[in-house]
């Protein structure tokens, strides 16, 4: 006699889910029926939501239906010429949400777990991101650490950062780019989700002059109710130690000049991410030699409540002087995040580069 409950229970959870698939699969067709018609509306990048929503909720037969029917929209969107190149970050982001849905489907399936709560999805979608922010080997002398720490320490943050390794005239040339999404804690870490998947498609596929404007175009699209972000990106030729630095609103780039033994400030500015069209970015150039180093930091470091900046800045100059005479940079980002910051409720990054 208890085999007919087991069995109501049964076809109950498989109506749900047919019903949550139904419901994602018609907001998925809605999405580019309104794309087709008027494309400012629904950005690709919307399409990120039902799939994370079917990573959740789905098994995996069905989550990878609905990559089929989203592929099937893009593609029809294709077709009939409503994609551009500067769709490329937004597919990118679908495209790693799709995999990290049928990823955590599979998972579950192979567990033999039920779908799981709404952040470890978000969080297994983080680590698949900041995968491509890892630093790449780089060759004998180089030097990269990265350190980063989110608000009151919650699970997502909105600073991240972005990294490429490429070949350039027949020598290694490393790109890097640090972001600070607008916010703090969860409610910028959702948005740096996005950006970072988006980010880490353009990085090494443009030129490196127009990653930024690129990423501000990208950003605009969006037209999020807190859209603007500030970024440096750093493109430098490891053969030569010779550098290009572009800044969107970001606080200052410092250089450590072992000649010297002193920071110098980098005078690099330029317009926020996500507020103004047609916007350029003036290139600021340098030269690491052996034992220099050049950092870079979000603002989390350096400002506080009621604090002047220059404060905090010159607070961190000061920290980082001491790095020298303690053994060199090796685990200085980490030293730096933790010891310069006066405001742990705020997201903080330190991206420190040096050559030995």
């Amino acid at each position: 006699m208890r085999i007919r409950p087991a069995v109501q229970r049964a076809r109950n959870v498989l109506a749900g889910v047919q019903g949550t698939f139904g419901v994602l699969c018609v907001l998925a067709v809605l999405l580019e029926i309104v794309r087709l018609l008027v494309p400012r509306w629904a950005p690709v990048a919307l399409l990120v939501g039902p799939l994370v929503a079917g990573g959740l909720l789905l098994p995996l037969r069905y989550v990878l239906a609905l990559v089929v029917v989203v592929t099937a929209g893009i593609v029809g969107n294709g077709a009939l010429g409503n994609l551009s190149g500067e769709d490329v970050p937004s597919l990118v982001a679908v495209l790693v949400a799709s995999l990290s849905a049928l990823q955590m489907a599979y998972r579950r399936r192979r567990l033999g777990l039920p779908a799981t709560r709404s952040e470890a999805m978000l969080v297994e979608l983080r680590d698949r991101l900041r995968a491509q922010g890892e630093i790449p080997a780089l060759p004998p002398g180089w030097q990269v650490e990265f350190a980063m720490r989110s608000a009151g320490g919650a699970a997502f943050a909105g600073d991240f950062m972005t990294s490429s390794l490429s070949d350039h005239n027949g020598g290694p040339r490393l790109e890097l780019s640090l972001v600070d999404v607008s916010g703090k804690g969860v409610s910028a870490g959702t948005r740096a989700l996005l950006l970072s998947g988006a980010l880490g498609g353009l990085i090494g596929a443009v030129r490196p002059e127009q990653f930024l404007v690129e990423a501000n175009r990208y950003l605009l699209r969006q037209e999020w109710p807190e859209g603007f972000a500030t970024a440096v990106h750093v493109t430098l030729d490891l053969s030569t130690g010779e550098y290009a630095l572009e800044s969107a609103g970001h606080p200052p780039a410092v250089q450590f000049e072992a000649g010297s033994g002193h920071w110098r400030v980098s005078p690099v500015s330029g317009p926020l991410l996500g507020v103004m069209e047609e916007v350029s970015y003036s290139r600021g150039h340098g030269v690491l030699g052996p034992g220099d180093a050049l950092l870079l930091y979000t603002d989390g470091v350096v400002e506080a409540p009621g604090r002047d900046i220059d404060v905090g800045l010159d607070r961190l100059l000061g920290a980082a002087e001491r790095l020298v005479p303690r053994g060199g940079f090796a685990q200085g980002a980490e030293r730096l995040v933790d010891e310069v910051a006066w405001d742990v409720s705020d997201d903080r990054a330190v991206l420190l580069v040096w050559r030995s």
